[in-house]
């Protein structure tokens, strides 16, 4: 079983430079590329000139993590994917607890390894933690992470199913991946792997966290959170993927989903972030305007009931004060 190690990379030849080292030292099982999304600065020829055993996937434009990578691993052969961010520090022997998942468990197609943060290594990082959950209106949420809640690993969270794993360190099968189609590219960036997990799960296939393998993400390195773009995107894929992947009542799911997003624009405007209040407006006529493809989109794919396992992580976390998986 072949492995490729794909890092998507847009004028990011800071972090290659930082980060890279550790792929190349720790990673001998894989295949190492970097798929550049049209970079304008010297990223590639950088990789070029350090690293001559490192492939290079020249994509056309900047069409974001989705429409890069579905670009990409056209041009990659190995049996299995990891989509690694560009800003993740790997560790040694990273790679062996998920090639021994794969090959022991024909059930499992999708996978994230533990993911701490880079800046801070006894906690979890914020994008994917001990792996990823969802709540009945399509909030996400992580085992160690919930909100701005981040605890502290104490090896709490053993090896289990779950429902999506983080596209900042993400691996998945070639086959599987095929058959899903890939990620939606209407997504540009952000959630698409939750909108790629909720497919799958709906096709009944696995995804799982292994938490022997440990990676560290700095996180927020291509839009950070103080940044209303990614509230927009955040807010409006989330709308996406509800929609699409959703079992029940869509109309009672959109209606829940608009008050409990304006509880957040009332947040906002208590911090006086007007930018993201706006941002707010902004995913909801974005996504009102995608409703009739998106409609089109939930069609095409049965759905399950069982997709979540809390009904409303809001009220759990905010009005009962549960802070912790």
């Amino acid at each position: 079983m072949k492995i490729a190690v794909v890092i998507l990379n847009w004028n990011g030849k800071a972090l290659l430079e930082k980060f890279l080292p550790s792929v190349v030292a720790h990673s001998s099982e894989a295949t190492i590329y970097v798929a550049d999304n049209a970079s304008t600065d010297a990223s590639v020829a950088f990789v070029k000139a350090n690293y001559p055993e490192i492939k290079i996937i020249p994509n056309t434009e900047n069409g974001g993590y989705a429409k890069g990578y579905n670009q990409a691993l056209q041009h990659v052969e190995e049996d299995i994917f990891c989509l690694l961010n560009s800003d993740i520090e790997v560790t040694q022997n990273w790679l062996s607890p998920i090639l021994q998942e794969f090959k022991t468990n024909s059930e499992t197609d999708i996978i994230q390894p533990k993911i701490l943060d880079y800046k801070n290594k006894e906690y979890f990082e914020y994008a994917g933690a001990a792996g990823g959950f969802i709540d009945k209106y399509g909030y996400p949420y992580c085992r160690g992470r919930i909100f701005d809640t981040i605890e502290k690993d104490e090896n709490q969270y053993q090896d289990a199913n779950i429902f999506w794993a983080s596209g900042a360190c993400f691996f998945i099968k070639k086959e599987t991946f095929k058959i899903l189609d890939g990620f939606d590219e209407s997504f540009f960036a952000h959630m698409e792997e939750i909108d790629l997990c909720w497919r799958a799960f709906n096709l009944n296939y696995k995804t799982k966290y292994i938490g022997a393998s440990t990676v560290y993400h700095v996180g927020g390195a291509t839009l950070q959170s103080s940044n209303p773009k990614k509230t927009y995107l955040n807010f409006r894929n989330s709308l996406f993927t509800l929609t699409k992947n959703a079992s029940g009542s869509l109309f009672f799911l959109i209606f829940t989903r608009l008050v409990l997003d304006g509880v957040a624009a009332i947040k906002f405007l208590l911090q006086l972030k007007i930018t993201h209040i706006l941002a707010i407006f902004k995913a909801h006529f974005s996504y009102y305007t995608a409703l009739p493809r998106l409609l089109k989109e939930r069609k095409k794919l049965p759905k399950k009931k069982d997709y979540y396992q809390t009904k409303s992580i809001v009220f759990s976390y905010f009005i009962k004060g549960n802070k912790t998986f």
